[in-house]
């Protein structure tokens, strides 16, 4: 049995993960260490919880005492650390937490790694530590790293972190670098589920700027095999793109959104723009796709249908994680814009 520490596995891509390797790699056991932040929620993981293969603990990966007793109580083999604060707005307004969580905590698990002489540390970061580019180009594993939000500068630093521990103590790591996800339980500050919900409930649908900024989308059970694919068959010290090859300005995204929800288009209003918003991401995952096997699997039509459909059926989940300090964030987000 294969034993695996899971940071981050009650948020977003963290849960997908834990979901998919429970349900498709019988010989792995998970370890599931999550904060339990505003991002992070149990009910997300709910059909999993009583799976014999997985385990919960409350804890923060800052914790480096916790985070040895993990490792040696459960025989961890491989870390995959999904655990960061992810979104750009709360950077700009509150960064410290950012270096906190993604470098200090990535450092905690860097050092526990190293010691416990792990065999295999997954650094899962974003595309975002490239910065923006212009109406040409990809960002490749060569591209330079050019950080421009407090968040992808914590991304990057941490980044870097792992690199170092490679080179001086001879970690065995991955780092792979993705662009947008969308999919289930994705926390709605994030655009597509924020402008699904908004349109359920005829509210406003606050779009930056022209809302012509550009990103790759990839469905996130796509990413989770990607990231599976990496464990198993990546070189150590390799870095990964891996995109969905899916440029859409936001503004066809929240499109096909209103679409499929039968909603005019009268309800998108162009608010203030955030600072230092990069204009254009776009992925070369050929190093992903030709050296390791993976390409994406699900189209971006069927993956916004599914997503779109899955929070339609999932309202509940949905009304449960937007109480209470969520709507106070919104109102400083987007209320004065």
């Amino acid at each position: 049995m294969r034993n695996i520490l899971v940071t981050g596995g009650a948020g977003f891509i963290g849960s997908n993960f834990v979901r998919m390797v429970l349900a498709e790699h019988p010989d792995c056991s998970i370890v599931n260490l999550d904060k339990l932040t505003y991002a992070g929620n149990l009910e997300s993981l709910v059909d999993v919880l009583d799976n014999r293969r997985h385990r919960f603990v409350h804890g923060d990966i800052c914790d480096g005492p916790l985070v040895e007793k993990i490792i040696n109580d459960c025989r961890i083999d491989a870390i995959v650390n999904f655990a960061a604060e992810s979104h750009v707005d709360r950077s700009i307004v509150g960064p410290k937490i950012f270096i906190e969580t993604n470098i200090t905590g990535t450092l905690t698990l860097l050092q526990a790694a190293r010691d416990k002489n792990i065999e295999r540390f997954i650094q899962v970061s974003t595309d975002e530590v490239y910065g923006s580019l212009g109406p040409q180009g990809k960002f490749t594993e060569q591209s330079p790293l050019s950080p421009n939000s407090p968040y992808s500068a914590s991304k990057a630093g941490a980044d870097v972190f792992v690199r170092a521990f490679g080179h001086t103590w001879g970690l065995r790591y991955n780092i792979t670098r993705c662009s947008n996800n969308y999919g289930p339980y994705q926390f709605p500050e994030k655009l597509i589920p924020l402008m699904v919900n908004n349109a359920l409930h005829d509210k406003e649908l606050p779009v930056y700027g022209d809302g012509l900024y550009v990103r790759d989308w990839l469905y996130v059970h796509d990413h989770c095999t990607a990231i599976w694919r990496v464990l198993e068959k990546a070189p150590p010290g390799e870095i990964y793109n891996i995109g969905g090859c899916n440029e859409k300005a936001n503004l066809e995204v929240i499109e096909i959104i209103l679409e499929r929800l039968h909603k005019p288009r009268t309800l998108i209003r162009h608010v203030k723009d955030r600072p230092g918003h990069d204009r254009r991401y776009a992925i070369d995952a050929s190093k992903t796709i030709n050296d390791l096997g993976w390409k994406p699997s699900v189209t971006f039509e069927e993956g916004m249908a599914r997503t779109i459909d899955w929070y339609l059926d999932n309202q509940p989940w949905l009304a449960h994680v937007i109480s209470g300090d969520y709507q106070k964030y919104y109102q400083s987000m987007y209320g004065n814009r």
